[in-house]
């Protein structure tokens, strides 16, 4: 099998993830995060739409990372994020944070709200 190394360019990828932390970048976060190409900032949670709409106009999608498992994220919040013109995508916090660097690393418009596993 050929491995192929990943060119993220200037982004910051979700290097890794445990018990209430991500490691983006190198730098470690604790607790729920907000996650784009060049930043990762505290997220306070589905009650926490004003940051997430900061990302209207530089994203095209969100990936929201429920946790261990995938669950349904609040209507209110993907009613009020589809409005702003940002696709919403919930599953798995694993499988949000995969997915988030697969398409960091095509150099895609994506970020991810992300809850601790």
């Amino acid at each position: 099998m050929r491995l192929n190394e990943i060119d993220y360019g200037n982004a910051r990828p979700i290097e890794g993830y445990g018990p209430g932390f991500f490691r983006i970048g190198s730098d470690v976060h604790h607790g729920a995060v907000l996650v784009t190409a060049d930043a990762a900032e505290p997220w306070g949670g589905y009650e926490d739409l004003e940051t997430a709409l900061t990302l209207s106009g530089h994203v095209d999608v969100l990936f929201v990372g429920t946790g261990q498992t995938m669950t349904a994220i609040p209507k209110a919040l993907r009613d009020r994020l589809e409005a702003a013109g940002i696709g919403v995508e919930p599953m798995a916090t694993d499988a949000a944070c995969r997915t988030f660097n697969v398409l960091l690393s095509e150099g895609r418009r994506v970020a991810a709200a992300l809850l601790p596993v």
